[in-house]
Formats: structure tokens, sequence, C-alpha cells
């Protein structure tokens, strides 16, 4: 072969020098587009928004000590939690992330009020991080009201406590036990002077766990506490402090609301997208390649598709998209250059991954918060 002439060569340096170099800006320009900086929240009732569909407040509302968190971009944490309450009273607070209506303030995008009997499927993913120096609860809290009210105390509250720390208990007394969602639970049931109130508390500490919010709800139902006609507010999830709290976190969390069933668990209408999960897997680790198809009557500008990684599988790269977190709970978002999916079109983006145990894909896709159908 040969050899170019030195004024090529050098002319090739600097073009590959330059390539190098854009190539490197790109990337950073694309990290920072998807990056979320963290962000501390005192104020007693103060929130911000996560991820463009959830929202995570402060919600101090039992002592004048200062509480506060930082929110993440899968979920928050609580850094400061001074002072105590008695823990034969109601606690200080409800530091939580949610996906519906609290006090007017409601979540970008949310489906919620919904009529339960509109309701086909709620699932729902959430991952915890505990401490032991304090007293407190984990737990979700599901709204149910007559009315479709965005503002004030519904009529009845479902809690579902992941764990408990102290001496602490629900509102209320232990009434019973039952399965819901294939676990075991101790049943109480009480009103707090503003609302019913029926909890479910696990007999140990669960730390991660995806299920259908709808299996509480009929449970609600089925006691006399609501009816079909009602309808789901709001779906939160945090802690419960009563002494300390410093150091608790949700670092992941989703929700959805599917609609469109005749009664709750039938099946919902169509949806407006369509997912293909195309996987190659070896041993201990995996590739996955995504295509959302927009089958709905408008373009989608922007999209955020949430759904949740089997336990033991962690991604160790994406692209195409910007994924976070590396587990449970997972959002894939759009980037600049692919965040428009025109009526009948579609968008690919994929990421490696690690596993241990037995290999399986998501359960369930949902775009810019409606469920989508996969092929």
């Amino acid at each position: 072969m040969r050899p170019s002439p030195p004024h090529a060569r050098s002319a090739r340096g600097l073009f590959g020098a330059l390539l190098t170099a854009l190539v490197s800006l790109a990337a950073l320009l694309t990290t920072a587009s998807v990056a979320q900086a963290d962000t501390s929240i005192c104020e007693p009732f103060g929130s911000t928004t996560i991820q463009g569909r959830y929202v995570v407040q402060n919600n101090r509302w039992g002592t004048s000590e200062a509480q506060c968190i930082t929110a993440t971009d899968s979920g928050f944490r609580i850094t400061q939690a001074d002072g105590s309450v008695p823990t034969n009273g109601a606690p200080k607070s409800y530091p939580s992330v949610y996906n519906g209506c609290h006090y007017t303030n409601c979540s970008p995008g949310t489906s919620l009020p919904a009529q339960l009997s509109t309701v086909s499927s709620a699932p729902t993913s959430i991952s915890y991080s505990y401490v032991s120096n304090a007293m407190y609860d984990a737990a979700y809290d599901i709204w149910l009201d007559p009315t479709p009210r965005t503002d004030g105390v519904n009529r009845t509250e479902i809690m579902v406590w992941f764990n408990k720390v102290g001496s602490v208990q629900p509102v209320g007394s232990q009434v019973g036990t039952a399965t819901v969602a294939g676990r075991q639970w101790q049943v109480w049931s009480g009103n707090n002077g503003s609302n019913d109130v029926l909890s479910f508390v696990a007999p140990s500490a669960i730390t991660s766990w995806s299920f259908d919010v709808m299996d509480f709800v009929r449970q609600a139902v089925s006691r006399g506490l609501a009816q079909n006609s009602w309808y789901l507010t709001s779906v939160q999830a945090g802690f419960e402090p009563w002494q300390n709290g410093a150091g608790l976190a949700v670092t992941s969390f989703s929700s959805t609301v599917n609609t469109g069933g005749g009664n709750p668990g039938d099946p919902g209408s169509p949806t407006a997208c369509k997912v293909a999960y195309a996987t190659n897997v070896w041993q201990g680790g995996f590739t996955a390649d995504v295509t959302v198809t927009n089958t709905g009557s408008s373009p989608v500008n922007g999209w955020k598709l949430a759904f949740t990684l089997p336990a033991g599988q962690q991604i160790t790269s994406s692209w195409s998209a910007g994924v976070s977190p590396s587990s449970g709970a997972v959002t894939a978002s759009s980037l600049a250059y692919n965040a428009q999916i025109a009526t009948g079109g579609r968008v690919s983006f994929g990421f490696q991954g690690s596993y241990s145990g037995t290999f399986a894909a998501p359960a369930g896709f949902s775009l810019n918060g409606a469920a989508c159908t996969t092929a």
C-alpha cells in the first residue's frame, strides 16, 4: 500500500482529534441532559417533582422540630429528623413520594382521581433503605373517597406497613389476619377522628416489592370501608417517624394506574403504546433492546418509559436513553434527538446488565404514565 503524503496524514490526524473532541462533548451534553441534581427540602410542607411524574413531599405536621429530606431522581432520603413524639399517638410526619393528588398538589400527568370501577390495575414498585436508631414505620398510604376530590382528607385511608421499628402500631386495633397479594398480613382497623383507617402490617420487614394496589383496595371494599363507585385519589409511599429518622430512604418508586375495565381487576381498554423487549442472555449477563411504538392518535413529544427490573438484575450501561436507577423501578427517558415519536412511529434504546438467579423480563411497561401492550 502506498503511504500517504505528510500533509494528508496531518489533516487526518487533525480531523480525528476534532472528531474525538466532538464525541466527548456530545457524551458530556447527553450526561448533563439526563442528570438531575438532588433537591433539599426543609419547609414543613415543601415538595418537588421527580421523573416528571411523581411528587416528593416533606410533610412535617406533628412537630415543630426540624425535618429535611433530599429528593433524588429515584426517590428521597431523610437527612434531618429532630425531636420525638409519644409512640402512643400520631407520628411526627409522613415524608413520602406519590402519584395522584394531595391537598390540591397533583403529580404531573396523573390519571388520579379515578373511579374504582374503571381501574383495571394499579401496579406499583418500591425499594426501601432502613435504619435501626429510630422509631418509625415504612408504609404505603392509599387514599379513597366517594368523590373525585383533590383537596383535604379522604374518607378511607389504606396503609400497608412494610416495616416497623419500636413500639409503634397502626390506628385502631388488630381485627385478624389476611393473605393479600400473595403475602400474609396482620389487619388493623380504626378511625383517627378524620377518616377510617385500614392497615396491613407485614410480620417481618420487606425491603422491596412490586404489587397491585387494587388488591388492597378490594379488601377495603369487601370490609365495607369503600365502594366501587368511589375514587382512588393517591398512591403514596414513605415513612412515619416518631423518634429520629435520619437516614431512612426510598431508593426507587413507581406507580401506574390503568383504567378502562368494567370492574376492578377486569382487563383495561387498549393502550396507546406497544413495547417490544428483545434480550440476549448469557450466564450472569444480558443485553436488552427496547422498541416503543406510538399506537395512539397523537404524537409523543418527550417520553419516559417506566418498568421494574426483576430482583437480582442490575443495569451497567445504556444507549439512546437516560436510564435510572440501575435496579428496581427504572425509568428510561428520551434524549434531545429522539424525544418525538410520531403517530405510528417508533423509537429504540437499549442497555446491558448483570443478573443473578433465573433471568426474566419486566412484567410490564408504561409510557408517560399510560400502560403499554407488549409485542
